[in-house]
């Protein structure tokens, strides 16, 4: 089996909430000194937006906290993710049905609602901020942030130190 935990967070395009949850899961795996050990992507169910950067209103709130999302594009959800990722993490409900569907009977990857890995908004959504403004943006932030930090705690107690 392989050494590192592998993380797959999934939204609609995949250019505001799962590049943002990717961008904070891989500076909280470095700060940590666990990035070695983990391996981290964003996806979407559809394909809207593959090939493009992360919604720009989402890669300035994110620098704004010390995350650095340009360098990612977005990409679809492919069905090999399942066997290449140890968790798939979808950002609202829609999204785990959507994986749930087409996820291989035998696949080795556990499909998770991400907010499940929170304390303050365990069961909910995190809100698709596309259509609003800042303020929606901030939110999810506050979200990710708290549900990464976690979640981080979780999957490194599937490998040994």
């Amino acid at each position: 089996m392989a050494e590192r935990v592998g993380v797959l967070f999934v939204c609609t395009g995949n250019i505001c909430r799962s590049p943002t949850a990717e961008g904070v899961f891989r500076k909280l795996s470095d700060s940590a000194g666990l990035l070695a050990r983990v391996h981290v992507d964003s996806a979407g169910t559809h394909d809207y937006h593959v090939g493009e950067a992360p919604d720009e209103r989402a890669i300035a709130h994110a620098l704004k906290r010390g995350y650095d999302l340009k360098p990612l594009r977005a990409r679809q959800v492919r069905r090999s993710d399942f066997d290449a990722f140890d968790r798939i993490v979808a950002m609202d409900r829609g999204h785990l049905r959507q994986l749930e569907s087409i996820a291989p009977r035998d696949a080795r990857a556990r499909v998770d609602l991400f907010l499940d890995y929170s304390l303050r908004w365990k069961g909910e959504d995190v809100p698709d901020p596309y259509y609003g403004g800042a303020a929606g943006f901030e939110a999810v932030l506050d979200m990710i942030e708290e549900a990464c930090a976690r979640l981080l705690d979780d999957v490194m107690r599937l490998r040994p130190t």
